[in-house]
């Protein structure tokens, strides 16, 4: 008996799951990519037990969401990929990086004019963490955004 490909082919997708303590994946510098990216951490926070709708999921989420975009926007080059890193840490907090391959290209946060479409996302990331910053990307050409957040206990 021969099985089809389709009952073959494997997600290159990670699988959220609970008992890992650092979630981590490559995205397309796209928006689509960045959707991803923001879905996929939103599942990894209700697999770690916070859950949707908490102040932390959604704080995760939210900063996730900004500096995926941001990589897809900023730091993009063509054929080359983005990477989400999610890590768990001790005393309740998630550190969020997001590293893209624009080294030369560091955010800056600033005050958007009442007229302009964006310019207010790094001022969301400074509101929703415990703190944030810039590095240069371990292994390879570019940068890391991270942002710590305080999630606290999981409450079940």
């Amino acid at each position: 008996m021969t099985t089809s490909p389709r009952t073959e082919r494997r997600s290159a997708l990670p699988l959220p799951l609970a008992d890992q303590t650092v979630f981590s994946f490559r995205f397309t510098a796209s928006p689509r990519g960045a959707r991803l990216a923001r879905r996929l951490s939103s599942c990894q926070m209700d697999a770690w037990g916070w859950r949707y709708g908490t102040p932390a999921h959604d704080s995760v989420e939210l900063i996730v969401a900004e500096l995926a975009a941001n990589a897809a926007t900023h730091g993009r080059v063509p054929g080359r990929d983005a990477k989400l890193r999610l890590s768990r840490e001790d005393g309740g907090h998630v550190r969020i990086e997001v590293s893209d391959v624009r080294g030369e290209r560091l955010p800056e946060m600033r005050a958007a004019g009442s007229g302009e479409d964006g310019g207010r996302g790094l001022v969301l990331v400074a509101a929703l963490a415990e703190e944030w910053g810039t590095a240069p990307r371990p292994g390879a050409p570019g940068k890391t955004v991270w942002a710590v957040v305080a999630a606290g206990p999981v409450l079940g």
